[in-house]
């Protein structure tokens, strides 16, 4: 009995004590009361965020005065349609007639160019394999590489073929040679369109080549260019190679920003009668890739300097800003009944921004823990939530986790943080 009254003395001094001490609060962000999930603007199908150095965490409470910049519309382009996006958030930073379908002439080949280098990426073709060309390959009319039927010519040679001297007879050499016929190709491409999130393209043909049909959109060729620059890295600076030669033909790339801007990549251009003059571009400039769609210009400069002006607009006013990386620890907090009595908090997953210029340091961040987190806990455990606003707009709301596993205490140590619990909350 005696040993028992003295326990029972402990446990309720201790919990007393607890009660009595006020509840703490990480010092890293400012903390509020939980608030439920708000969904974010939809955006462009996303791929894999590259990591990078991350710039320091807001500082607790932190609001810098500075008025909200004022940019100015997008310029007026003498285009049928057009759109900018950040090439790695997805961001549509200008638009015009973005999903207005339109005929796409040659820029049909970023498709059947993202297919035969996903074929070689995946081991299911090789770069050096030689493939023969066809009668109907070779019989191919608008541009060409300049392939002889009956000979035998490299996967890569054809791919530049197909990127650099847009070859209609390259594409569907190539075409033939991954899925035995340019029919069962296009299917393909289709296939694929719809998985990107590709939602008014179709395809017709493998080139580009006047069909009935045969239609894509600004917006779905930037959602490609996307898949181009972010799933294949290794085989993208094939769209920035100026000349190819081959069959002693030197050619030069069409993407006449290649010879004007350095920054400038790719990807690649397209004209026919009925589609004018087409380009998709990409630049990066510092931490900020943009990919500019221009379609339907008047001709081969203007299509170059329509999409310059578009380019020049985004890296003026734009930039895009990684706040927060996948793992990143931004708290800790008090765990009850745990064998440890604390929990390592984080961000599951890259919180990367488009944001006007200069901006970044007007962002105030939130954190919002939940009050009570008991044992045990799993990794990548929700346990709140970080919302991020800027100009008093929310514009970043994610969950926060444990970065590790927090195992259940023993009887004795649950009972007694069950019994700090119910003093804490007698007296709060």
């Amino acid at each position: 009995m005696i040993k028992k009254s003295i326990v029972c003395g402990l446990l309720f001094s201790s919990a007393l004590a607890i009660a009595q001490q006020p509840a703490t609060q990480p010092a890293t962000i400012q903390q509020a009361a939980p608030q439920p999930a708000t969904a974010q603007p939809a955006q462009l199908p996303n791929a894999q965020l590259p990591a990078t150095t991350l710039p320091a965490a807001p500082t607790p409470g932190q609001v810098v005065e500075q008025k909200p910049q004022v940019i100015p519309a997008a310029p007026q382009l003498a285009a049928t349609g057009f759109i900018l996006v950040d090439a790695t958030t997805g961001s549509i930073v200008a638009e015009f007639n973005s999903d207005q379908r339109l005929p796409p002439a040659s820029l049909t080949k970023m498709m059947s160019s993202y297919l035969v280098v996903d074929e070689i990426e995946k081991g299911k073709i090789t770069e050096d394999a030689m493939v023969n060309i066809s009668v109907k390959a070779w019989k191919m009319g608008g541009s060409r590489m300049y392939v002889k039927e009956g000979t035998q010519v490299s996967v890569i040679d054809l791919l530049r073929g197909v990127i650099i001297q847009s070859g209609n007879d390259a594409t569907v050499a190539l075409a033939e040679y991954v899925s035995g016929n340019e029919d069962a190709f296009v299917d393909s491409m289709n296939q694929r369109a719809a998985q990107l999130g590709m939602v008014n393209t179709h395809f017709e043909n493998s080139t580009g080549w006047p069909a009935e049909g045969h239609l894509t959109t600004a917006k779905d060729l930037a959602i490609l260019a996307r898949a181009i620059i972010n799933d294949h890295p290794t085989h993208y600076p094939l769209y920035a190679e100026k000349y190819f030669f081959y069959n002693n033909i030197r050619q030069p790339n069409r993407n006449l920003l290649l010879f004007r801007d350095e920054t400038v990549d790719g990807l690649k251009t397209g004209h026919t009668e009925e589609a004018g003059y087409c380009l998709v571009a990409s630049s990066k400039r510092e931490n900020t890739r943009f990919i500019a769609v221009v379609m339907g210009t008047a001709n081969e400069s203007a299509r170059a300097a329509e999409t310059q002006k578009l380019l020049a607009y985004g890296f003026r006013y734009f930039q895009t800003t990684q706040l927060y990386q996948a793992g990143q620890q931004v708290s800790t907090s008090r765990v009850w009944a745990g064998k440890t009595q604390e929990v390592t908090l984080g961000i599951p997953n890259n919180i990367v921004l488009t944001i006007p210029k200069g901006r970044e340091q007007a962002m105030q961040a939130k954190m919002h823990i939940n009050e009570i987190i008991k044992a045990p806990i799993a990794a990548g455990q929700e346990l709140g939530n970080l919302t991020v606003e800027l100009d008093g707009q929310l514009i970043v709301n994610t969950p926060i986790v444990a970065l590790q596993p927090v195992e259940e205490a023993g009887f004795f140590a649950r009972l007694l943080d069950n019994l700090k619990l119910f003093f804490r909350n007698l007296f709060s």
